[in-house]
């Protein structure tokens, strides 16, 4: 079992998703940050930091929404225990930006992949139940 966070970036009735550049949507689909939590790391933390180091742009946290498991084999010999926040960012980002990880989990080379908005209400397609808990997204006022 390992602790993990899942973060929806939200901009009004949008959602912030990415694709991998180097790898095939059909392998690994659309995604939202996420990631293992550190050691002594509070979830709230790992979430801002997850974000930042996925998107390159600093978020806040909304609210906790929940948690859920889900199965990761037969990828890798691992049931994730993540906890699911409503994020927003700090500043305005643009409509589609390149980001990337330079020392991702997988301990392979860099990876890169593009930053997108999504309407929120097609959170359903997020890869490996990613969006498990997107419909517990309140939108922000208007």
């Amino acid at each position: 079992m390992v602790d993990k966070v899942v973060c929806y970036v939200v901009d009004g009735q949008r959602l912030l998703v990415f694709t991998h550049l180097s790898h095939a949507l059909t392998v690994t689909g659309v995604q939202v940050p996420a990631g293992t939590i550190e050691v002594g790391e509070a979830p709230a933390a790992a979430a801002i930091r997850e974000t930042l180091e996925e998107t390159g742009h600093l978020a806040r946290v909304i609210r906790e929404l929940g948690s859920a498991t889900y199965d990761l084999s037969p990828m890798r010999d691992e049931i994730a225990r993540r906890t699911f926040f409503q994020l927003e960012l700090v500043e305005k980002a643009p409509e589609r930006w390149t980001s990337g990880e330079m020392n991702p989990s997988t301990a392979g080379p860099v990876e890169e992949w593009e930053c997108w908005w999504m309407p929120v209400t097609q959170a359903h397609v997020l890869a490996a139940g990613l969006g498990a808990l997107s419909g517990r997204i309140v939108p922000p006022p208007a």
